[in-house]
């Protein structure tokens, strides 16, 4: 009040102003005061650093706090958290960053925490209260959650609606004095202090403006910045606990979207949120102000106002339309990347990657026929409200001529102001409506994702031990995967284990064991039934999950390090020489998925974590099954028999051997456990578990048949090599073969991990980046076309204005000089001209924009479908995905609408400097010395700028790789009860994410306040300039228009356009990186291919091959050389890291010889084309693979072979029963990942392919793993019967699946060892003999 009282006096001590005139200055004043008061009472920090450790408890202990606060990035909290009041107002506080950046490239530990209020940990705790708060149905609905998110942030919303107020009161100030300055210009005689009165308001009001519009934004970006973090976690928590049932519906594509697009534009939508109720309000103010100056013609602006409001009904409709269609579309494309990405390295050696690539090349043409319909619309709408104030002044004037209202110069510059400021509500209203249908659809998907089905709590009763004998007990149990499905997967389950038990569970593929082990996890829905756990348990996945990080963190996992109890598990699990391999040991960083991991090295170290886990029941998933005989009867030995010898274990085993040893053995069939008891107890019981054991007696008859009676049982019996000195030699020998080569891979390996930090270019934006987006397109063609179209319409703008102030009268006392008609004909051409120069320049910008987009694409995607091997082992796929999706959407909509924003800003700025210039060049003193000040601040600036832009692009990626990694391994971490800390992780991520972040925005405003604080300045000395010009010189109507035009004057919209641009700029740097990736060798050579029948022998010859990981590291093959010949079974057998699948990639050339040489049929491998080497090999991979889509197009995925070649191979396989039963027969759907299918039958289904395919070589890659002895037995007699003419080459643990070949290679390090038939090596004390006596020692005990 105090401050409205000062105004009305200052304004009365001018008496002879208007009332009017008075009360704006009264309004000016009291607005500073109030601004003052409200910040301070708002925005104190100390109060709101008081509140956030009330939410402390909510989230983590103490100590798990002050762990957190020692992780990456800078000790020292932002300088915004304790800046004064003037620091506040002129973001001063930045000052040190920007200093620091002018002097180094930033780097994530240069840029300063946000302060705990802003923190991730405390906006997710507020967020989380208010949307726990609101009802306890557990169902979030759209009004829930956007409810929360308003409470959240409050203080942020109505703070930001003040400043729009007070922003758009003070945008109303100028154009409503400029009849009064242009009055002044025209009375002879004025009082000189009146002028400068004047231009003291002219300067206060858009200084006003300057700094309430600084402070809109950057609290705008802040509570951005909230929503954000609130629902990254929000998102990340649900992913947690989804249900098995839930996962399949939500793929991790669709969960990519929902972080990376989803969230950036509920998070973007904060910057409309006022213009929903503020438009109007401009809309209405404008045509009172019109109203006071043309009376009845202020009408007709209001109907044409109207007709363009009423327009955005259907446009709205529309673009909601199309932006569904295209986020849909887009899901789909992302969902086929990441599975295509998952599964490189198979659909590398399959030949598939071509054809996938081409999956996608469809997906992403339909996705763009959704993205042509939404960018031409939205350059329609943009055209339409572009030409909106133009259209509403066509209206008015015609209409003021018309009625016969008379008009004057300041009338018409008046309306001109005024038609401007109904530029920007006109304007904003597409885009907010866009926005609001954008943000619904968002919302909506985030909605969808978070009523998912979570895991129910009670599945399980989780009771303490307690001295409790029993550790498990499952009554009358009944489980299936889908609660709506009458189908029951695990049927009148009864069972208890007592605490100490060893519970070996077993059965044919696909009987339903890996889903009894989920049920006693609580990971599978119960129907009925009780299931009780007596104390803490830990779990080993068949399908190895390694988190990305280093190997001691994975054993760890979460546990505080006990030294000796670390050394024994690592010796225990066999894992002691492997770390010594590594030159980091323990300290590698694991790259994604375990992928610089070999099978048998993910499952130890899996069973390492298990066991210094330390729980009271264990649950292991078939641990055995990627490792050798050996390893594996040192596993179960020192693991489960003696440090897990007082605790309680339930094992699935595919190894018969390691039944009797179990004391209690469950059979399972169906889903049902038939036989259960001691191995010798229902031995003879039923045929269930006498066709799994007598598949194992089998296979060991064969073995014993390889060699004579008398020599074999000699070599297991005899007393020359006890089992001890046989392991002990062996390890000798180990010893004493690897030091050199140990020493020399020690030496030469680089010091850096295979997984580095993300590239990011250094130093500005290369020229050559945008050189390169503009002329993709049609080389460029359009780039004059669209400047000249702009130029054009600028220049009309302005020709048309001078045509408006030079045609009418100064005064109403003169009369027109020239007719009405002719006066608002020429205005209406010059008008229309604009509009299609206007019009011409969308269209153009679109187009190219729309084509650019395409083109990168292609090319981006080509080079990484093209790309080797060790990219894809070296770059997480979620640095991948974040071009495919973020970058590639900036190219898809944003980059060329901000390159056209741009170019209006700088035509129209250029285009308002001449103008003013041309009435007073003594602005160009003031003009010329604030240009160069503004560069210099604005180079000042750039460097924190770009880095930290480039920075928060960089952390985006962790954040989504975080959460695709935590979904697959949930039932890990929740076994684990690890969830409090991989959310602690997850907010750390998003903090490190919001940090940049939030100093780009103090930063892009601490430069823009300055701008304005200049513009101002200069707006001033120009009015200055204006009244102190002899009268006469210039026409007051031209002095008006060039106060008019001052009235927008600002750099700051340059610059702004500017910094936003190259802030997005930088993702067609991005995808330029990955547009440059070296490539892989050809595909095809022309000159070189191999006839259509080749190869039609098998023979393969391997002369002098030594193949390296890179050029930098030691060979993993030493100079083999060796022959497999046409139509012979080679086994190929050695300890872990001998060198077995590096052979088999050497092979299919995923790893190029160094030296020497592979011939298959007398043809050099690596003078062909990869596809026509892949496309004729076969393979049965280690990890079997089923991609997303139908059974069929995982078996024929080349669309080769009719459906009755199709279920021949299913029923050799033994699924040709399984799959009859199924509703879509061929066509049954295969879930992501094919979790839908148990591994076994997976298995199955990848031996299904190559029975169709039917190579003449064929390589099996530890390919009966996962299957249990019978079905082994099974495979081996299929392979037997349908590739008796082809050469079968067999890397296997199993000696049962390679003792009935031709040939055996032993290698060891590298180095073939041995080569000779089975019944050769086993008659003398070769090394293979010692694998076999180890093995089938272990399955006679």
């Amino acid at each position: 009040m105090s401050c409205s009282y000062l105004g009305l006096h200052i304004g009365l001590y001018w008496k002879h102003l208007s009332l009017s005139f008075q009360l704006f200055v009264s309004d000016v004043v009291s607005i500073i005061g109030g601004l003052l008061f409200c910040y301070a009472g708002l925005f104190g920090k100390g109060r709101e650093d008081g509140d956030t450790h009330l939410l402390e408890p909510l989230l983590k202990s103490t100590s798990c706090r002050n762990n957190d606060d020692k992780d990456i990035g800078g000790e020292s909290v932002t300088t915004y958290a304790n800046a004064n009041l003037f620091s506040t107002f002129t973001f001063a506080w930045m000052g040190p960053l920007l200093s620091l950046a002018c002097k180094k490239t930033l780097d994530l530990e240069d840029v300063p925490q946000l302060a705990n209020y802003d923190s991730a940990k405390v906006v997710f705790a507020h967020f989380r209260n208010k949307l726990e708060f609101d009802g306890n149905d557990g169902q979030v609905s759209k009004l829930k959650l956007m409810k929360a998110l308003v409470l959240s942030t409050w203080k942020e919303i109505l703070w930001t609606a003040l400043l729009t107020i007070v922003c758009t009161l003070a945008s109303y100030i100028g154009p409503n004095l400029i009849i009064t300055f242009v009055q002044y210009l025209n009375g002879p005689h004025q009082q000189e202090y009146k002028g400068y009165a004047l231009v003291f308001i002219f300067f206060l009001s858009k200084l006003i403006r300057g700094f309430s519009d600084r402070h809109l934004f950057f609290q705008l970006r802040k509570m951005a910045l909230r929503v954000r973090a609130a629902l990254f976690t929000t998102i990340y928590k649900k992913g947690l606990r989804l249900s098995s049932q839930s996962k399949q519906s939500s793929t991790s594509g669709d969960n990519i979207n929902l972080m990376s697009v989803d969230v950036e534009r509920i998070g973007i939508f904060s910057w409309y949120l006022h213009d929903i109720w503020m438009v109007p309000i401009q809309i209405i103010l404008a045509l009172s102000f019109l109203y006071n100056n043309l009376g009845l013609a202020s009408l007709a602006a209001f109907i044409a106002t109207m007709i363009l409001m009423l327009a955005n009904v259907p446009l709205g409709k529309l673009q909601n339309k199309f932006q569904g269609g295209l986020m849909d579309s887009k899901d789909q494309r992302m969902k086929a990347t990441s599975e295509a990405l998952r599964n490189m390295r198979i659909l590398k050696i399959q030949g598939w990657e071509m054809k996938l690539l081409g999956k996608l090349i469809e997906l992403r043409n339909f996705e763009t026929r959704w993205l042509k319909k939404l960018v031409y619309t939205s350059a329609i709408t943009a055209f339409v409200y572009s030409s909106a104030p133009m259209f509403v002044s066509m209206v008015t004037f015609g209409f003021c001529m018309l009625l016969g209202i008379p008009l004057d110069s300041g009338t018409i510059l008046s309306a001109f102001a005024m038609f401007e400021i109904l530029r920007v509500p006109i304007y904003t209203l597409p885009d907010t409506i866009s926005m609001v249908v954008q943000t619904e659809v968002s919302l909506n998907r985030i909605i969808s994702f978070l009523c998912l089905d979570e895991l129910h709590p009670n599945i399980v009763q989780k009771l303490p031990r307690d001295g409790v004998d029993i550790a498990i007990e499952i009554i009358q149990g009944n489980f299936t995967w889908d609660i709506h499905s009458p189908n029951l997967i695990l049927k009148d389950i009864n069972f208890r284990v007592y605490h100490g038990m060893k519970v070996a569970i077993c059965g044919s593929v696909g009987s339903g064991k890996s889903s009894l082990l989920s049920c006693i996890l609580g990971e599978m829905p119960k129907e009925s039934g009780a299931i009780k756990l007596y104390g803490i348990k830990a779990y080993v996945s068949q399908s190895p999950w390694i988190q990305s990080g280093n190997i001691v963190d994975n054993i760890l996992f979460g546990k505080e390090m006990n030294q000796e109890r670390y050394e024994m598990i690592l010796e225990a699990c066999s894992l002691k020489k492997d770390l010594e391999l590594f030159t980091f040991g323990d300290q590698t960083v694991i790259g994604e998925r375990g992928i610089n991991l070999s099978g048998g090295q993910k499952q130890r170290i899996q069973i390492a974590r298990a066991l210094y886990h330390d729980a009271d029941i264990y649950l292991l998933d078939d641990p055995f099954s990627a490792v050798d005989a050996h390893t594996g009867t040192h596993l179960f030995k020192e693991c489960l028999m003696r440090i897990l010898g007082l605790k309680t274990v339930i094992y699935v085993t595919h190894q018969v051997e390691f039944l009797s040893s179990a004391d209690l053995i469950l059979v399972m069939k169906d889903g049902m456990i038939t036989q259960a008891g001691k191995y010798n107890d229902i031995l003879s019981l039923g045929t269930d578990f006498m066709e799994l054991v007598g598949a194992h007696k089998k296979a060991l008859a064969n073995l014993n048949s390889v060699e004579h009676g008398t020599t074999f049982d000699n070599l297991i019996n005899g007393e020359e090599i006890s089992t001890l000195l046989c392991s002990e030699e062996s390890n000798q020998d180990d010893e004493e073969r690897e030091p050199n080569n140990y020493k020399t891979k020690k030496f030469v390996e680089p010091k850096g991990q295979i997984v580095q930090e993300e590239k990011r270019e250094k130093n500005e934006v290369s020229l050559s980046v945008y050189w390169k987006y503009v002329t993709t397109a049609y080389k460029g063609a359009f780039v004059p076309l669209i400047i000249m179209a702009q130029i054009l319409s600028q220049i009309l703008i302005i020709v048309s204005s001078y045509w408006m102030v030079l045609a009418t009268p100064f005064s109403m006392d003169m009369r027109p000089q020239i007719r009405d008609s002719t006066f608002i004909f020429v205005y209406v051409v010059l008008i229309l001209g604009s509009s299609i120069c206007i019009f011409t320049r969308s269209i153009l910008v679109v187009t190219a924009g729309y084509k650019s987009a395409t083109l990168f694409f292609n090319k981006m995607h080509l080079c990484i479908f093209r790309a080797p091997m060790s990219f894809f082992d070296s770059t997480p796929s979620g640095r991948i995905l974040n071009r495919v999706s973020i970058d590639q959407s900036a190219l898809d909509t944003f980059i060329p609408r901000q390159i056209e924003e741009l170019l209006i800003s700088v035509i129209a700025f250029l285009g308002t400097a001449i103008v003013m210039s041309l009435v007073a060049w003594k602005m160009l003193i003031v003009f010329i010395p604030m240009i160069v000040t503004c560069i210099w601040y604005q180079k000042y600036y750039t460097p924190a700028a770009r880095e930290l832009s480039r920075l928060f692009g960089v952390c985006q990626a962790p954040i989504i790789q975080h959460f695709v990694e935590s979904s697959l391994g949930s039932t890990t971490i929740r076994c684990f009860d690890q969830e409090e800390r991989f959310m602690d992780t997850n907010l750390k991520l998003v903090d490190e994410y919001s940090r940049p972040k939030f100093h780009f925005s103090g930063a892009m405003e601490w430069l823009c306040f300055r701008m304005d604080l200049l513009a101002s300045i200069t707006y001033a000395f120009s009015l200055i300039f204006l009244i102190s010009i002899p009268e006469g010189v210039f026409a007051p109507g031209v002095m008006g228009l060039a106060v008019t035009y001052g009235l927008s004057f600002n750099m700051h919209g340059v610059v702004w356009d500017l910094n936003r641009l190259e802030t997005k700029i930088i993702s067609v740097e991005r995808i330029l990186q990955y547009s440059c990736i070296p490539s892989e060798p050809p595909l095809l050579v022309i000159e070189n291919r191999p006839s259509h029948d080749w190869p039609s022998q098998g023979k393969v010859d391997i002369v002098d091959l030594q193949v390296r990981y890179a050029s930098h590291l030691p060979p993993v093959l030493r100079d083999l050389t060796c022959s497999f010949p046409g139509g012979m079974k080679i086994g190929i057998v050695g300890r872990t890291g001998s060198g077995k699948s590096t052979l088999v990639q050497a092979l299919f050339r995923m790893l190029e010889a160094t030296t020497g040489h592979i011939l298959i049929d007398s043809i050099n491998i690596s003078k062909i084309g990869l596809h026509d080497l892949r496309s004729r090999l076969s393979i049965i991979p280690q990890d079997p693979t089923m991609f997303q889509g139908t059974l069929r197009n995982n078996l024929d995925p080349l669309e080769e072979y009719t459906d009755e070649q199709i279920w021949e191979a299913l029923d050799r396989v033994q699924l040709g029963d399984k799959v009859r039963k199924k509703d879509g027969k061929l066509d049954s759907a295969v879930t992501e990942n094919g979790e839908n299918w148990s591994i076994g039958q997976r298995q199955l289904v990848c031996l299904g392919r190559v029975l169709l395919k039917r190579s003449k070589v064929l390589v099996l890659d530890e390919a009966t793993a996962s299957v249990d002895t019978a079905t082994d037995y099974l495979i081996q007699q299929t392979l037997k019967q349908h590739f008796s003419m082809s050469t079968v080459i067999t890397i296997a643990h199993r000696m049962t699946s390679i003792l009935d070949i031709d040939m055996v290679l032993l290698l060891d390090n590298g180095v073939l060892l041995e080569y000779d038939s089975p019944a050769k090596l086993l008659k003398t004390k070769s090394s293979f003999a010692r694998l076999v006596k180890e093995y089938t020692r272990r399955c006679s005990s």
